[in-house]
């Protein structure tokens, strides 16, 4: 009766892993902007799900985004690659807005947001200066 226990009891771990990736940035419009917001995203790499969200810094509620595109290309063969990554921002089940997140490497190159119903889009700088956590978030002052 030991036996089968122990060993029940030593595979569950093996079944039960899985690596989530976990990323929190924080971006403004400018400087001296109080347009704010922290970009979370999650990626499970058993799954190869992705999903995350966005939070202003004005408001309390999180706004759930999607992946809905996600392209690499080599510009240079001496510099790294150049990822962008589109998010559809979706509210009460329509999209609203995406976000276009371009990288080089570990550099953000650019963040932008595009309004779905005027078109209107807007770009941010990351700022990396702000206190981030993945319990507690940007802490904007």
């Amino acid at each position: 009766m030991k036996n089968p226990l122990l060993l029940l009891v030593s595979l569950f771990p093996l079944t039960a892993y899985a690596k989530v990736t976990t990323e929190s940035l924080c971006f403004e419009l400018s400087q001296d902007s109080p347009v704010k917001f922290e970009l979370r995203t999650y990626y499970d790499s058993s799954s190869k799900w992705s999903g995350g969200f966005v939070k202003y810094a004005k408001s309390s509620e999180p706004i759930t985004i999607v992946l809905t595109d996600s392209e690499s290309e080599i510009l240079d063969p001496e510099a790294p690659w150049q990822h962008t990554l589109t998010w559809s921002e979706v509210v009460y089940g329509k999209v609203t807005g995406t976000y276009e997140l371009m990288t080089q490497g570990s550099q953000i190159v650019s963040m932008s947001y595009t309004k779905k119903s005027t078109g209107k889009t807007y770009s941010f700088m990351v700022n990396t200066f702000v206190d981030s956590t993945l319990e507690s978030g940007c802490k904007w002052e």
